[in-house]
């Protein structure tokens, strides 16, 4: 895609620090980090969305991404955890419409927070009706193999 940063920073058309690369996916250091380490891993192929990428590259990704955050862990980098984040969709705080995965260092005292209301608790019909509906959404875009 013409317009979209992170194909450039593939097509080595922008400058992008990458730490690693295949024939599926390059990684490389997110420009405005959470925290030092901070990598995005990122597909080839343009996806704007999760629901645009092949589960085989979904799942190489996340294979990837494990292993940028054990690499970062044997490192000097501050990281007593990691976080993967991917963001899909404008609501969900994504900013650049190619799928990505951040692979954030932690560690106690950093200033990264995701806040929300956990102490909310749906009544269990609400969580089966929620589950129910899902569940057969999911049965019509992958019936049961026979």
């Amino acid at each position: 895609m013409s317009d979209c940063i992170f194909c450039a920073i593939i097509d080595n058309q922008a400058p992008g620090s990458v730490l690693y690369e295949d024939d599926y996916c390059v990684v490389f250091m997110d420009i405005a980090p959470v925290n030092a380490g901070h990598a995005l891993v990122v597909p080839r192929a343009h996806a704007a969305g999760l629901a645009d990428l092949s589960e085989e590259i979904g799942m190489h990704l996340f294979r990837i991404a494990q292993r940028t955050a054990a690499a970062i862990r044997r490192t000097e980098i501050p990281c007593q955890g990691i976080n993967l984040f991917l963001a899909d969709g404008e609501a969900a705080f994504q900013d650049v419409f190619h799928v990505h995965l951040h692979v954030i260092p932690r560690f106690e005292g950093d200033q990264f927070t995701i806040s929300a209301d956990w102490s909310q608790r749906p009544p269990r019909r609400e969580l089966d009706a929620l589950a129910a509906a899902i569940s057969d959404a999911y049965d019509r875009i992958w019936p049961a193999e026979e």
